[in-house]
């Protein structure tokens, strides 16, 4: 927000704070005199116009009065600063209303939770985390003891607090959120993960089977478990657990493929992986699954096999990878002019399918190469999804 328009806020707020202050003493029957406003505002003013805006805006604050009218004002101003990136600038006008020995408790907690958020925006996650405590042990507002766990849960993600955010969140928050429950779902894989590098499945396995009864449709749990059960050699198991992944979410089904072709590989079992994967295909007609299968043909039946299973597939649904696939084939068929045709041609395809990326986050729109559980733009979890359409799967 433009400096000018940001200025043009405080002369308003001070104005609206004025006559609210004014009103406020006549229902005491306080006849104080508004002189002193007056006479803050011009100096302030007059800062202002000198291109003094620090000092302008200091005075503007310090004339507005604090009561149970004007404390939305004040609230106003601190966060106008800290969306503006200046916390600094917040931090200030929040502790200078808590040294008022005239604010009252309700009015105190929500400064309090200001400060905090302050506190978060300059990542002062300590003196943050001490307030967000006090209000949430303390405060007799639910609501704001509610926001008071919400931004704690977020301070303790942030620090990578996975147990200690999860504590905070159960079991309201995750009740009443889904964006929360879904969160949390991933914060208990994150603790299996870490278990899992640590070799304590047992513990992991809990921690997962916690994440589905919390969130159904956390694909991660089942990638995690599947992954528990090839650590012990139990691949049946493992490919069980990869064909639960669709059903969760059929956008996944590029995320399972590798691990689900090595088990079946390592079971010696060529023709079980032929058949998932047809079943995949019908279900589910991605780039990646067509590829693989006809990979898995060509190894079994042949190059001619293998072109026409993707040829077929392409008369079905167009797809960049799968013609880029395609030509691949045929270029090991061919040889001459019509190899240094398809060669430019596959160079064209190459320099297009690099360009693109292969996951995006559904809601912020974040792409990339990797899939990312938590999206590293708006922090998400479970959004960044592959990539799906004629320059996708």
């Amino acid at each position: 927000m433009p400096d000018a328009l940001l200025l043009t806020l405080l002369l308003a707020a001070v104005a609206i704070g004025w006559w609210l202050g004014r009103r406020e003493r006549r229902k005491r029957d306080d006849p104080a005199p508004p002189n002193d406003l007056a006479r803050d505002y011009f100096v302030g003013l007059n800062y202002l116009l000198n291109d003094q805006q620090d000092r302008a805006i200091e005075t503007f604050v310090a004339a507005l009065e604090v009561n149970s009218e004007t404390i939305d004002t004040h609230l106003t101003l601190g966060n106008l600063f800290r969306t503006r990136g200046e916390a600094d600038r917040a931090v200030k006008i929040h502790q200078n209303l808590l040294a008022r020995p005239t604010l009252s408790a309700g009015p105190g907690d929500r400064v309090q939770l200001e400060l905090a958020r302050d506190f978060l925006a300059l990542g002062l996650l300590d003196r943050a985390e001490r307030l967000l405590q006090g209000l949430i042990r303390d405060s007799q507002e639910a609501e704001l003891r509610l926001s008071a766990k919400r931004l704690l849960v977020d301070l303790f993600e942030r620090e990578g607090e996975w147990q200690a955010a999860l504590e905070v969140a159960q079991p309201q928050l995750v009740r009443q959120s889904e964006e929360i429950r879904r969160a949390a779902a991933h914060w208990l894989c994150q603790l299996a993960e870490q278990e899992r590098f640590e070799a304590s499945p047992g513990l992991a396995r809990k921690h997962l089977r916690q994440a589905l009864s919390i969130d159904p449709r956390c694909v991660r749990t089942n990638l995690l478990l599947a992954a528990l059960e090839h650590d012990t050699g139990h691949y049946r198991q493992e490919i069980r657990l990869l064909s639960r992944i669709p059903e969760q979410d059929p956008a996944f089904t590029p995320t399972l493929l590798e691990p689900l072709a090595t088990a079946y590989r390592l079971l010696d079992d060529e023709a079980g992986l032929i058949h998932h994967l047809q079943q995949l295909v019908e279900r589910t007609p991605y780039t990646s699954v067509i590829i693989l299968l006809a990979e898995t043909v060509r190894h079994r039946d042949g190059i001619p096999a293998a072109i026409e299973l993707v040829s077929e597939q392409l008369n079905r649904e167009s797809s960049l990878g799968a013609l880029d696939y395609l030509i691949d084939l045929y270029r090991q068929h061919s040889e001459g002019e019509p190899l240094a045709r398809l060669q430019l041609l596959q160079r064209h395809t190459r320099t297009l399918l690099a360009a693109l990326p292969r996951h995006r986050c559904r809601r912020c729109g974040f792409a990339g190469e990797q899939l990312h559980w938590q999206c590293p733009r708006c922090r998400s979890w479970g959004t960044t999804k592959p990539i799906t359409g004629i320059e996708g799967e």
